[in-house]
């Protein structure tokens, strides 16, 4: 399969600029182009491009995919404990998620419950926190 950068950006589902960004970024190949035409991508590089896609999907960096493609021939456990490190990042990000979730259903509840309406408790505490 011999594909145009747009034909193949279309079956990858990005578009033709993010193509050209992966391939500035060496996150793919950029193949040769001949004298008398445009560049032809072949089905390895859908199959990168649609990998990319997926990881990020799942919450990967660009530098982490990165990463993961330099390991894909690489032993699981490297790619493992690439794995566990962004597993680790994920739950710190959801636990401070969850503390935000706390904060702003308590401002919330004050809110609702101030009979004066003029002054939002939401407002001041976001006052009282930046000094």
């Amino acid at each position: 399969m011999q594909l145009t950068i747009g034909q193949l950006a279309k079956k990858a589902g990005i578009n033709v600029e993010t193509v050209r960004y992966y391939e500035r970024r060496g996150l793919i190949r950029r193949p040769r182009k001949p004298d008398s035409g445009y560049r032809k991508y072949d089905a390895a590089i859908l199959q990168q491009l649609q990998f990319i896609r997926r990881a990020k999907r799942i919450g990967f960096k660009l530098d982490e995919i990165e990463s993961l493609l330099l390991l894909s021939d690489s032993p699981c456990e490297d790619i493992q404990s690439l794995a566990q490190l962004k597993l680790e990042q994920v739950r710190t990000r959801l636990n401070d998620l969850q503390r935000l979730e706390a904060v702003l259903e308590q401002l919330i509840r004050q809110c609702s419950q101030r009979p004066n309406k003029t002054h939002c408790p939401i407002i001041q505490s976001l006052l009282q926190d930046s000094q």
